[in-house]
């Protein structure tokens, strides 16, 4: 299994596919990687030699920020936003949708499960 920036990528996998594994690295990434460290994008990541694997590493660590070092980023500027008290730091902290997303009928992956509000009965004609 070749470890680039302390993940294991699939050893079945091609080399387009298991990078986007890497957090910080997508599909769009990866063509532009590839083609910097000189690989065939097809090749299984079991059939990378040594040399190679050694390129793709050298040139994650010196144009792209990846794993660790990309979340601690993020996360540091989503709890500035929330010290800060602005909107978007407002909706973090209350874990609704950041993005101006209507809120009244869905949004139920960032709200959870439905809370039912006693005393809401349909009015009778």
């Amino acid at each position: 299994m070749a470890r680039i920036a302390g993940i294991d990528l699939p050893r079945d996998k091609a080399v387009i596919y298991a990078l986007p594994l890497l957090y910080g690295i997508g599909k769009h990434n990866v063509h532009e990687l590839v083609e910097k460290a000189g690989i065939d994008p097809r090749k299984k990541i079991r059939d990378l030699d040594e040399a190679e694997v050694t390129r793709l590493r050298e040139i994650l660590d010196r144009d792209y920020q990846v794993e660790g070092d990309l979340r601690r980023e993020v996360n540091g500027n989503i709890r500035r936003l929330i010290e800060i008290g602005c909107y978007r730091g407002l909706r973090h902290r209350r874990g609704l949708p950041v993005r101006g997303q209507n809120t009244r009928h869905n949004a139920r992956t960032r709200k959870g499960k439905p809370k039912t509000v006693a005393g809401k009965k349909k009015a009778k004609k």
